[in-house]
C-alpha cells in the first residue's frame, strides 16, 4: 500500500483507513496502529496524524467510509438492477458485513467507541449516511417521509446485525445469515401493513426530526 505524496489529507485518511483498521484488531484505534499503517504507506507520521485530528472516531469514521466506498464501486452502474428490493438490500447489507471479515476485534472495538455517549450523534449520523447509500443503490427514489423511515429502518437492521456478526462463530457466518433475513423479512411486512393502514398519512413532526440528521447544522 503506497500513498502519492501529493495525497491530500483527506486522500490520505481513505487510504490509512483499511490499514489502521487491521491494526486495531491488535492495538486498538490509537495512535499505534496509525502509525504502523503510515509507515507501510510511506505517509509522515506528523501528515498521519493531521489527517485523523479527531483520533479514534475520526479512524472509524474513515473505515466506515472506505467500506461505503468500496460498495459504490461494486454496485454502481445498475449492478443490482435485476434483483428485487428484498434481495438489492439483503446483498448490500451482507457486502459490507463482508468487508470486515477477520476484522471482528476492530469492530468490536469500535463499536465500543461508538457507543459511548460523547460520540451518539456522529455514530448515529455515520449509520445514516451508510444507509442512504444503500437505499440509492437499491434504486430508492423517494422524497417523503418514507425517505426518512426507510433509512432508519435500514441503519437499525444494519447496526444490529454488525452486533450480531461481530461474535459469530457459526460456519459461514450462518447465524448472521439468518437473523439479517429475520429483520429485513420482517420490515417488508410492517412496511405493507403501514402503507395498507395508513396510507399516505404520517407525523411531520418526524420527518423534521429526521431530516436535522440528514442536513446538520454546521
Amino acid at each position: 500500500m503506497t500513498i502519492a505524496a501529493d495525497a491530500t489529507l483527506d486522500e490520505i485518511r481513505l487510504g490509512l483507513a483499511p490499514q489502521v483498521a487491521k491494526g486495531a484488531v491488535f492495538d486498538g484505534w490509537g495512535d499505534e496502529a496509525l502509525l504502523a499503517a503510515a509507515s507501510m504507506a510511506g505517509v509522515d507520521p506528523a501528515v498521519a496524524r493531521l489527517a485523523f485530528p479527531g483520533g479514534p472516531m475520526d479512524m472509524i469514521a474513515a473505515w466506515v467510509e472506505s467500506v461505503d466506498a468500496a460498495m459504490m464501486a461494486t454496485f454502481g452502474g445498475g449492478a443490482l438492477d435485476t434483483m428485487k428490493i428484498r434481495e438489492r438490500i439483503r446483498t448490500l447489507v451482507w457486502f459490507r458485513l463482508e468487508q470486515v471479515k477477520g476484522l471482528e476485534e476492530a469492530l468490536s472495538r469500535a463499536l465500543a467507541i461508538q457507543a459511548m455517549p460523547q460520540n451518539a450523534l456522529r455514530t448515529m449520523r455515520m449509520g445514516w449516511s451508510s444507509a442512504d447509500k444503500m437505499w440509492r443503490l437499491a434504486g430508492d427514489t423517494s422524497t417523503d417521509y418514507n425517505h426518512y423511515t426507510k433509512r432508519v429502518i435500514l441503519a437499525s437492521i444494519y447496526a444490529a446485525t454488525l452486533a450480531i456478526y461481530v461474535n459469530d462463530e457459526s460456519e459461514d457466518k450462518a447465524d448472521s445469515r439468518a437473523f439479517l433475513d429475520r429483520r429485513i423479512d420482517g420490515v417488508m411486512k410492517f412496511e405493507k401493513a403501514k402503507a395498507k393502514a395508513f396510507g399516505d398519512r404520517e407525523h411531520f413532526d418526524v420527518a423534521r426530526f429526521l431530516g436535522r440528521l440528514r442536513y446538520p447544522s454546521s
